[in-house]
């Protein structure tokens, strides 16, 4: 099947955090946050792991007191991806997250106390190469922008603007930007406009998007829209869900715009022709495929309708009628089986080519 035109991306400033780059054309990288107490150190770290294994790249800690700040060295010793600091109000920790070797801090300048305190902190940053991310959010806008605009994509980008201007000032660039709603059209609206005026990455995210379904949707529509356009170098997918489930969305919505290779399963909705339940089939086969070496593409058909055209643009795959199921490998059938047995003769296919 020929493929669209490529999506074309926005040129963007390079930022590194650890070992990554973000903008200047480097791939998409997906970022979630931890959801336990940063000072915790053993659940936070239990935490990345798990979300370094499900594909995350970049992870980021809450710091609201100083023992989950004096946390974050012993946090950033057993994990493997950056580490960011989420920083509000007080310099100190910001001063002292840098002490702890962090990769990144998320604070907005403005915020944190006179220009003798952001100019320390900024100093400190500069000195061990560690950017900030500006982090702009509808429920905590400047009051006078509140009052001249309300929670509209313009008093987002102008409240951006104030706190880039204090970096900018000190000689500080090594900026990142995220402008966060919980409205949909508003949050594109917003990064439209950001993309404008500013050359620096942008994080991008819906916030406080809501539970597992809802979440997801509003941020495949929020931040997918921006990706089409070239918007967005970096993303995290806010769900009131295991953090996990983020990352899980996130690989799912750079795959569905070719914009990252990965194990992608597809299966049909089932009608009254099928004759198999592939539903529970496809829930199976998306559990096991987790682990897979991509690109790769499994489809999961529930008849002979539409099942074998469809195997014949997926690397594997299978369909079924009368308790019995064919399987596929690269568009020929190579096999019938019992159904009760699909699904662990498909990933013996799988795993003697992977």
């Amino acid at each position: 099947m020929k493929k669209a035109n490529a999506i074309q991306r926005k040129k963007t400033r390079a930022v590194k955090v650890g070992k990554l780059i973000l903008g200047d054309g480097q791939p998409i990288r997906i970022q979630s946050m931890t959801k336990v107490p940063t000072r915790d150190v053993k659940a936070t770290v239990e935490q990345i792991a798990r979300l370094t294994d499900a594909g995350c790249e970049i992870v980021r800690v809450a710091c609201p007191n100083e023992e989950d700040v004096q946390a974050l060295g012993k946090i950033k010793s057993k994990i493997t991806i950056p580490l960011v600091a989420d920083i509000h109000f007080n310099y100190r920790f910001a001063l002292m997250a840098i002490d702890e070797g962090v990769d990144k801090l998320r604070l907005n300048p403005g915020n944190i106390g006179d220009k003798d305190r952001i100019a320390e902190v900024v100093e400190k940053a500069k000195r061990h190469h560690i950017p900030i991310r500006i982090g702009v959010n509808s429920g905590s806008l400047e009051k006078d922008l509140m009052e001249k605009f309300g929670a509209t994509p313009e008093a987002l980008v102008e409240s951006v603007r104030r706190h880039v201007a204090i970096l900018e000032g000190l000689d500080f660039c090594d900026i990142v930007i995220s402008l966060k709603t919980t409205d949909v059209p508003a949050m594109i609206a917003a990064y439209r406009l950001a993309s404008q005026k500013f050359d620096y990455p942008l994080h991008l995210g819906v916030t406080e998007a809501g539970t597992l379904l809802r979440g997801s949707v509003y941020n495949a529509i929020g931040v997918g829209t921006l990706l089409q356009e070239g918007i967005g170098d970096t993303i995290r997918v806010s769900l009131t869900a295991d953090p996990v489930e983020e990352v899980k969305v996130a690989k799912m919505i750079l795959e569905s715009l070719d914009l990252r290779q990965g194990v992608r399963v597809i299966s049909c909705p089932t009608c009254g022709r099928s004759e198999i339940d592939t539903a529970k089939l496809a829930l199976e086969v998306e559990a096991r495929a987790v682990n897979l070496k991509g690109p790769l593409t499994i489809a999961v058909m529930g008849c002979v309708v539409n099942g074998p055209g469809e195997a014949q643009g997926a690397d594997f795959a299978i369909t079924g009628g009368q308790k019995k199921g064919m399987i596929y490998v690269a568009g020929k059938q190579v096999r019938v089986v019992d159904e009760k047995h699909l699904v662990d003769e498909l990933f013996k296919e799988i795993h003697k080519r992977q």
